[in-house]
Formats: C-alpha cells, sequence, structure tokens
C-alpha cells in the first residue's frame, strides 16, 4: 500500500494553472490550479519533498473535479522547481504558508465552500491550520480531510528511526540532502553540508537544521510546537482524519482517538489497511479510496 502507488500510478486529466503568491516575509509559494468553473474549491497540501505532480495529489484533484470542485496543489517553498528565496523552508508547523494559500485563492476567484486536504506532512500542516485558530479561519472554509499524518511528530520520528523503515528514512535523507545542497550554495556560510551523510534519523536532521533555521530550540521543541495533535481541540469545522493501522511511519500517538471522541468536529477513522498515502483500490474510473472518501466526507459536511 505505501510502496506500490508511488511506483506505479499514473494519473492523466489534469490540467493545472501556475499561479504564484508572494509572501509577507519575501518569499514566494506556487499553487497549480485546475479549474472547472466552480464555486466551490479544494486546497490540497502535499507531503515531505513532495510536490503538485505527485500521483496522490493529481488523484485527488481529479477526484474533486469530478466532483464539480476546482482544486488548488500547493508547492511548499522550493517544491515547485523554482528555488524559493530564503533560507527558511516549508516545515510540519508552517500553517501560515497554507493560510497564505487559501487566502490567495479567495482574492483570485469567488468561491462559497473551501475544503483543505492534506497528506503526512501537508497533513500535519491542514490539522493545525484549523485546530489553532479556528476564530481566524475564512467562513468560506467548511471543513478538512487530512491522510496518513504524523500528528505525534516524535513518536513518529522515533518509529522512522527503527531499523524496518530504514529504507524510508534513507530515501528521504537523499531528497533532503538536495533540497539542502541548494541552500548551501545560495546561502554560502550559512548552513554546512560537512558530514551530512552521518545523518541517519529525522531526529538528527531536525536538530542540524528545521530547528535552528527557523527559531526552534532543537528537534524536539519543534515537535512539540508543530505537532497538529495539540490543535485537535480546537477544530471547530467538520475534520476527517484517516490513519491506516498498517501505516509504517506512524507512531501510536499519531491515533488521536480520545480527541475524536470528545470533539463533535475531529473525526478518526483507522481502517486497518492503506499503508502511507496509499490506500489502493483498482477498478470503476481510477479513483483510490482516500478520493472517494475525501469527496464524500466534504460534501455530506457541506451539505450539513
Amino acid at each position: 500500500m505505501t510502496v506500490f502507488p508511488s511506483l506505479s500510478r499514473r494519473v492523466d486529466g489534469v490540467t493545472y494553472v501556475r499561479h504564484r503568491v508572494d509572501l509577507a516575509d519575501g518569499d514566494f509559494i506556487d499553487v497549480d490550479l485546475s479549474t472547472v468553473a466552480s464555486q466551490r474549491a479544494v486546497v490540497i497540501s502535499h507531503g515531505l519533498e513532495g510536490h503538485s505532480r505527485r500521483a496522490y495529489v493529481l488523484g485527488m484533484a481529479r477526484a474533486f473535479n469530478r466532483a464539480g470542485w476546482d482544486a488548488a496543489a500547493w508547492n511548499f517553498r522550493g517544491s515547485s522547481g523554482d528555488q524559493n528565496r530564503l533560507l527558511a523552508f516549508t516545515h510540519s508547523g508552517a500553517s501560515t504558508d497554507l493560510a497564505a494559500v487559501v487566502n490567495s485563492l479567495l482574492s483570485w476567484r469567488t468561491y462559497r465552500e473551501i475544503v483543505v486536504v492534506g497528506f503526512s506532512l501537508g497533513g500535519n500542516i491542514t490539522l493545525k491550520y484549523l485546530g489553532e485558530n479556528p476564530a481566524a479561519l475564512p467562513p468560506e472554509v467548511r471543513c478538512g480531510v487530512a491522510f496518513s499524518v504524523p500528528c505525534d511528530l516524535q513518536g513518529s520520528a522515533k518509529v522512522m528511526a527503527e531499523g524496518k523503515n530504514r529504507i524510508y528514512m534513507n530515501r528521504f535523507l537523499a531528497d533532503l540532502r538536495v533540497r539542502m545542497e541548494a541552500k548551501s550554495g545560495q546561502f554560502p556560510g550559512r548552513i554546512s553540508m560537512e558530514d551530512y551523510g552521518l545523518i541517519r534519523t529525522f531526529q538528527e536532521f531536525d536538530d542540524r537544521y528545521t530547528a535552528p533555521i527557523h527559531g526552534f530550540r532543537d528537534a524536539e521543541d519543534y515537535w512539540a510546537r508543530c505537532a497538529s495533535r495539540a490543535y485537535l481541540a480546537g477544530i471547530r469545522v467538520p475534520t476527517l482524519l484517516v490513519n491506516a493501522l498498517d501505516d509504517p511511519f506512524l507512531s501510536p500517538g499519531c491515533f488521536p482517538r480520545q480527541e475524536a471522541s470528545a470533539s463533535p468536529w475531529f473525526h478518526l477513522e483507522a481502517p486497518d489497511r492503506g499503508g502511507h498515502v496509499g490506500f489502493v483500490s483498482f477498478g470503476g474510473n481510477g479513483d483510490y479510496w482516500s478520493e472517494r472518501r475525501a469527496v464524500e466526507f466534504a460534501s455530506e459536511a457541506i451539505r450539513a
């Protein structure tokens, strides 16, 4: 479920038009918009080292387009193909970046309803965005859906450091190395690539790069302040989190059953199978189960 779609899935039928969002801090975000002339839109946030053309993003955009929604897939800073302007990059707590995308979308077109959908790291950003300051959400933001979310960042980092996940960890670190090498060339003397090959875990990477670049004391401070589990109680729009029990990236703390049972707004589904950003299904029109579930939840939430 985790490996197959990332290696084998191809999604056709989505045509993007790129829009650039200039941010208040001087940086930018590129948003790819697929429109069907709707007054409803989905805003899709990808996972770590992903982008708007990953199959799972395209699949979600296509499913919402087919259901009569415009789709806006945003690329995290530096993930669109153009290097971003600042040393900072989009991390697990960058809900202000998502807010800038939503606000820009509302300024470009007239939308009555917006749903925010996120995967993995983008799912953590999505849940944090919905729960950290619910009174500040635009009224058009009506619901949220998130898949495969490490909402307990510390616990998930520990799981990823286990030997069984070495193949995944090595892939993430290789992708992050490319990013940090580009940053090192862009900002000489600001960061070092010396002994990068000795980094084996997210804790080591976040201690060295993510935390100091973004104003956190260390990796544990970054995780504690950015983990979306701490913000779930604040959610005030219908929100669904789907984390599969066979997801190899998630710790027990990534299944917030207590928060779901205590909230009329936040809902948790934990299917036996799905992997990490997988949820594969065959037949029909090519939509995966996660895409059908997101469209179904959003449609029901807005009708209610």
